[in-house]
């Protein structure tokens, strides 16, 4: 049975080119009543010049990117829609790196929006950053996405972000049927000063019933910003 989702609705018939576990994983919404939960292993995680590193830091206590290094690091993303305050059929993102000195958070929040044609990720707890996300089947089944612009929103403060600040993310999912894992990498790139921010590895899913069941607080972000 299909089932729709705000990444089949954005990616329409690109996404039947998906790799069928792709495709499950990413039908996980309202209508097909299933989170998931992937469990495993970073290989690496990295950063860019050491003068990148305040900046992940800042982002860091508010959950956005990942301020340490590490190899081997044991990893959980979970996705689990959930309904918005403002009506918005959301999916979270949240990933826990289980690091030495103690675990650190990448949380966002996605939603379709018509408006921008895209997907739009909030990132962090309070949502000060929006990214749209433009997504495409690759054709080995891969899922490739790609940011484009990027927003800060903080009370009446609504800014593009410069490109020159900002980072180009870049991601892509596949999966590995001979060792039945989920395999992910994740650049961050500044137009300027080169690659910022990364991690490498791979995951097995299992998918729970949501169904009737409301999402854990805290995977929900602090603040809800409506503005796209």
């Amino acid at each position: 049975m299909t089932h729709s989702s705000i990444f089949r609705t954005q990616m329409g018939a690109d996404f039947d080119r998906l790799h069928p576990q792709l495709q499950r994983r990413f039908s996980v919404g309202l209508d097909s009543g299933e989170g998931c939960i992937g469990r495993g292993s970073m290989d690496r995680i990295w950063h860019g010049p050491g003068f990148v590193k305040p900046f992940l830091h800042l982002g860091g206590l508010r959950n956005i990117l990942v301020p340490r290094e590490g190899r081997n690091v044991p990893f959980v993303i979970e996705n689990m829609p959930y309904t918005d305050s403002f009506g918005r059929e959301t999916v979270t993102f949240v990933r826990t790196f289980r690091l030495p000195d103690g675990s650190r958070r990448f949380d966002a929040t996605m939603v379709h929006s018509a408006e921008r044609n895209c997907i739009l990720d909030y990132l962090g707890t309070h949502q000060h950053l929006a990214s749209d996300l433009h997504m495409t089947a690759e054709p080995d089944g891969s899922l490739l996405i790609r940011s484009g612009e990027h927003r800060f929103r903080e009370g009446p403060v609504d800014v593009r972000v410069p490109d020159w600040i900002g980072g180009d993310a870049e991601v892509r999912e596949s999966y590995d049927e001979r060792s039945g894992r989920f395999r992910i990498r994740v650049r961050v790139v500044n137009r300027r000063f080169g690659p910022l921010f990364g991690y490498e590895g791979s995951f097995t899913a299992e998918y729970v019933d949501i169904a009737g069941h409301a999402v854990r607080k805290d995977l929900r972000p602090v603040r809800e910003e409506v503005r796209a």
